[in-house]
């Protein structure tokens, strides 16, 4: 019997990838340079040590960008995409049904905590979360599984009790190897990409059956 969820967060409860990708991939082009999806995907759901984007432009252009101006029109942009972000589907009654199920929920983003409370008080929904880890709890992100096994400590569960939402191949990978069930549900820019075959893949959560999930998760991804 399943006793917590854990969440991710961007992507998975707030879809900020997709705004992220599509204001580098405009920034890029003003400037004559291409950024694919497969090159941007390796800083989905993880820190930036993988691969910035911030940085990457300068290896394709003969000038390199002002990097205080060039974030600044990146940032700027991608607030302006946000504003058009709505909470994904099928959070919000997997909130209320685990509440109302009992269950622990946590959530564990290789975000800053800044970030997360930001949008966790935006959204209204920071009450619901009995744990919250971020990337200012651990010395390294996802795919590290540290996120996770803090979160699971925190929730005193163990990891076969707990089930992880994700959307990106890096968080998906954390949560498997912490040793917990995982549902993804991917983004526009996390489709395309492989994920851990453990993994029970979703269209939409609205297509996971809660309480299915939360009976027998193994036997749902069957």
């Amino acid at each position: 019997m399943i006793k917590a969820i854990v969440f991710d967060f961007d992507g998975t409860i707030l879809d900020t990838e997709t705004p992220w990708f599509e204001a580098f991939r405009e920034a890029y082009r003003a400037r004559g340079a291409e950024l694919s999806l497969e090159t941007f995907s390796a800083c989905i759901g993880t820190s930036l040590d993988a691969f910035n984007p911030y940085e990457f432009i300068n290896t394709l252009i003969e000038k390199p960008v002002e990097p205080e101006s060039f974030k600044k029109e990146i940032r700027d942009r991608h607030a302006a995409l946000m504003k058009q972000v709505r909470m994904q589907p099928g959070i919000q009654a997997y909130l209320d049904a685990a509440k109302q199920a009992g269950l622990k929920i946590g959530l564990a983003s290789s975000s800053s905590r800044a970030w997360i409370d930001k949008h966790v008080n935006l959204l209204g929904i920071a009450h619901y979360f009995d744990c919250i880890r971020t990337s200012d709890d651990v010395n390294k992100v996802k795919p590290d599984p540290e996120l996770y096994r803090q979160a699971l400590e925190a929730l005193n569960v163990s990891p076969q009790e707990a089930v992880a939402i994700e959307d990106s191949p890096n968080g998906s990978r954390a949560a498997v190897a912490a040793g917990m069930h995982c549902v993804v549900v991917p983004t526009p820019v996390t489709r395309s990409l492989a994920f851990d075959p453990a993994c029970l893949m979703a269209d939409c959560l609205t297509d996971v059956e809660f309480e299915r999930l939360v009976a027998d998760p193994l036997a749902l991804a069957k």
